[in-house]
C-alpha cells in the first residue's frame, strides 16, 4: 500500500502494472464477482442442511397431541365471539379460556404516536398467558406467538392460529417434561403489537423516543430462548411456508430451521421455503435455474430489511424465532388438519425444550437456495468482495495519479520537472458537504413534521416533497474507495443489500472519469442519474406495476408507480422511528452521500492541474 501512497517510492512492478491494466483487471474482478454470485445456485457452491446441535434430538419422541377436536370447537367459538368485536381483539374471551386452562394471565397495553402526525393516535391490547415450567424456575422460555386479525383486516384470517394455540396450551400444562416457561401470546395490530411487547418484556425502546409508548408488563417468564411465530388461514392447511427474514436482514439460526422442516417432514405436512417445495431435477441447468430463483426470492425479500413475520422483530433481542405460514389446500389436496399441526407445535417445542444453552452451533449467515440446501457465508462473501475490489483498485490508481512521479520536460535547454498538485481542501469540502445532505436527508422528517403542524400542512405529503426537494437542489453542487468499503461493510450485516448495491453502482462507478471527452460526460451523467437511489426505486416499482396492471395504459400505470414510491418512501420513515429498521438511514446517510461525491465527479470541469515547477541545469 505505501506504494500507492508515497510518491517518493517511485513506481514498483504492482503499481505499474496496476496503472497500466487496471480499467480490464477491474471489469474483469467485477465479471468474477456476478458470475461467482450465479454460481452459488450450483449444488458444487451449496451443501444439504444439517444439524449441528445434537441436544435437539429432533422426532425422537412420541407425538402425544390429541386436541384437534378441541381446537375445533375453540376455532367455532372464537368466529362467533370475533362478530362481536369489529376492530379489537376480544380479550376478554381469550382471557377466560387462558385462564380455564391453568395459565397465568396477563393484558398489556400499548400506544403509538404517529411519527408522521403528531395528533394521531393508536391504541392496543395483548394477551398472553404463562406456562410455567414445573421443572426449573422460570429462568428460560419459549414463545408461541399468533397475530390476531379481526374480520375487517385486509390480510387473512388467524382464527385458526389462535384456536390451535388454545388447544396446545390446553395439552401442554398436563406435561411434566417442560424445562422452559411457555409464552402463548396473541398479539393486536400486526408487527406493533409485538414490538412494544418485546420492549416491555426487555424494558427497552427501539424506535424514536416518544413514538411507541410500550407501557409495563405484570408478568414475565425466564430469559427468552427461541420463539415460533403461528398464521394459519384455514382449519385445513394443504402446505406450510417457513419464514425467516427478520428486521434488518437479520436471520435466525440454522438449526431452528432445519429443526422446523424436519417435525413437519415426519408429520406429513408439506413444507416450503418461498412457496417451492423440495424438488429433484435431472438436468443440471433446471436445478440451477429453480436454486437461482429461490435464491433471488430471499435476496429481495432481505434487502428491504423489513421482516416477513412477527418472527423477525426477536431477532434483534438475540432470541431465535421463525414463522410457520400455513395455507388452504387446492381442491386436489385434501391437506391436513388441527391433528397434524399441533403434533408440529408439540415436537418443535419439545425439542427446543431439549436444549441446554442458546441456538449458537449452527450458522447465522445463510441463503438458502431450497428447503434442505443452504449457501455459508464463506461462499457468498467473495461475490461481495471481487465486486468491491474493482472500486478499490481504481481509487488507488486514481490516487496514485494524482500523485504520481513528477514529469520531466525540456523547455529552452533547462529540464523541467511538473508535479501534479491536489487540493485537498476541496475535496474534504466536497465530502463533508455531501455527508452533510445525507445526514439533513435523514432528519428531515422530524424537522417536517414539527413544521407541518404550524401550518396545517399534510405531514406526508410534505415529508415527501422536501425530500424530493433536497435531493433535486444537491445535484447543483458546484472517491470510489468509500463505496468499495461501504458495500462490503454492507454485505457483512445484509448480505443481500450488499450484493443488490453492488451489482447495480459498481459498473457505473468505473465508467466515470472527472476528464472525459465531450460525448461521454453526458451519458457518465445520465447513467448515474438513473442508479439514484430515488430513481432504482422507482424503477423497481414501475416494473412491479407493470406486471400487475398490465391492462391499463401507461399512464395510470406511471402514476401508480409515483404513489407507491411516496408511500414506500413514508413507510421506511415510519419503520426506522417505530422498529428502528436501518434501509432509510443507510440509503440517506450512506448512498445518497456517495452517490454525491461521484455527481460531483461527473460535473467536475475538465482542466489541467496546478503544478509547481522545479529547474535543473541540464548536464552536458
Amino acid at each position: 500500500m505505501g506504494l500507492l501512497t508515497d510518491p517518493s517510492s517511485g513506481q514498483g512492478k504492482l503499481t505499474k502494472f496496476l496503472i497500466k491494466f487496471h480499467k480490464k483487471l477491474c471489469a474483469l474482478l467485477y465479471l468474477g464477482g456476478v458470475i461467482w454470485f450465479c454460481c452459488l445456485a450450483s449444488s458444487s457452491f451449496n451443501a444439504s442442511t444439517y444439524f449441528s446441535e445434537n441436544a435437539l434430538l429432533p422426532g425422537l419422541v412420541k407425538s402425544m397431541f390429541q386436541e384437534d377436536r378441541t381446537a375445533l370447537r375453540y376455532y367455532e367459538e372464537l368466529v362467533d365471539e370475533t362478530k362481536k368485536y369489529d376492530d379489537s381483539i376480544p380479550y376478554s374471551w381469550l382471557v377466560a379460556k387462558f385462564s380455564q386452562i391453568g395459565l397465568d394471565v396477563y393484558t398489556h397495553n400499548f400506544t403509538l404516536n404517529s411519527p408522521l402526525n403528531p395528533n394521531e393516535k393508536y391504541f392496543g391490547k395483548n394477551v398472553y398467558g404463562i406456562l410455567r415450567a414445573p421443572r426449573a424456575s422460570s429462568t428460560e422460555a419459549l414463545v408461541l406467538s399468533v397475530p390476531y386479525r379481526s374480520p375487517s383486516s385486509i390480510y387473512a384470517t388467524t382464527l385458526p392460529s389462535v384456536a390451535i394455540a388454545l388447544a396446545f396450551a390446553k395439552f401442554a400444562v398436563r406435561g411434566k417434561y417442560w424445562a422452559k416457561d411457555i409464552i402463548f401470546l396473541i398479539t393486536d395490530h400486526e408487527q406493533l403489537g409485538i414490538q412494544a411487547w418485546l420492549e416491555a418484556y426487555h424494558g427497552v425502546s427501539c424506535g424514536t423516543d416518544g413514538t411507541l409508548n410500550h407501557g409495563d408488563l405484570n408478568g414475565r417468564a425466564g430469559a427468552i430462548q427461541a420463539a415460533i411465530n403461528l398464521e394459519l388461514h384455514s382449519t385445513r392447511i394443504g402446505k406450510v411456508d417457513i419464514k425467516i427474514e427478520g428486521l434488518n436482514g437479520q436471520l435466525p439460526n440454522l438449526d431452528l430451521f432445519n429443526l422446523a422442516s424436519k417435525i413437519c417432514a415426519k408429520e406429513n405436512v408439506y413444507y416450503t421455503f418461498k412457496g417451492k417445495g423440495i424438488q429433484y431435477f435431472r438436468d443440471p441447468y433446471k436445478e440451477w435455474k429453480h436454486y437461482f430463483k429461490n435464491m433471488l426470492a430471499m435476496i429481495g425479500t432481505q434487502a428491504t430489511g423489513i421482516p416477513n413475520g412477527n418472527h423477525g422483530l426477536f431477532l434483534r433481542f438475540g432470541i431465535q424465532a421463525l414463522t410457520l405460514e400455513g395455507f388452504e389446500p387446492s381442491k386436489r389436496d385434501s391437506g391436513v388438519g388441527f391433528l397434524n399441526i399441533g403434533r408440529v407445535i408439540e415436537g418443535v417445542f419439545r425439542s427446543m425444550n431439549n436444549l441446554l444453552e442458546r441456538f449458537h452451533q449452527s450458522f447465522f449467515f445463510y441463503l438458502l437456495p431450497a428447503p434442505d440446501r443452504y449457501i455459508s457465508i464463506g461462499f457468498y462473501m467473495p461475490a461481495v468482495c471481487l465486486i468491491s475490489a474493482a472500486l478499490i483498485i481504481k481509487a488507488c490508481v486514481k490516487w496514485y495519479q494524482l500523485h504520481g512521479n513528477p514529469v520531466a520536460e525540456e523547455v529552452n535547454g533547462a529540464a523541467i520537472k511538473r508535479a501534479p498538485t491536489l487540493s485537498y481542501l476541496g475535496v474534504i469540502l466536497i465530502c463533508v458537504i455531501t455527508h452533510s445532505i445525507g445526514a439533513l436527508l435523514m432528519s428531515l422528517p422530524e424537522l417536517v413534521v414539527k413544521g407541518s403542524n404550524h401550518f396545517n400542512y399534510s405531514a406526508s405529503h410534505s415529508i415527501f416533497l422536501s425530500l424530493l426537494f433536497v435531493t433535486f437542489l444537491s445535484l447543483f453542487i458546484p472517491i470510489g474507495l468509500e463505496l468499495g468499503t461501504v458495500i462490503i461493510c454492507l454485505a457483512m450485516n445484509n448480505f443481500s443489500l450488499g450484493i443488490f448495491c453492488g451489482i447495480i453502482s459498481v459498473p457505473v462507478s468505473l465508467l466515470i472519469d472527472a476528464n472525459p471527452n465531450k460525448y461521454l460526460r453526458p451519458v457518465q451523467r445520465i447513467l448515474w442519474l438513473i442508479i439514484h437511489p430515488m430513481m432504482v426505486l422507482f424503477i423497481v416499482v414501475l416494473i412491479n406495476t407493470w406486471m400487475m396492471f398490465r391492462q391499463e395504459d401507461a399512464k395510470e400505470i406511471i402514476i401508480r408507480a409515483a404513489d407507491a414510491v411516496q408511500q414506500a418512501v413514508l413507510y421506511s420513515i415510519a419503520d426506522s422511528m417505530i422498529y428502528g429498521n436501518w434501509l432509510y438511514n443507510v440509503v440517506t446517510t450512506v448512498l445518497v452521500s456517495n452517490w454525491l461525491c461521484f455527481w460531483c465527479i461527473t460535473c467536475s470541469n475538465k482542466h489541467k492541474p496546478e503544478s509547481k515547477v522545479t529547474t535543473d541545469k541540464k548536464s552536458n
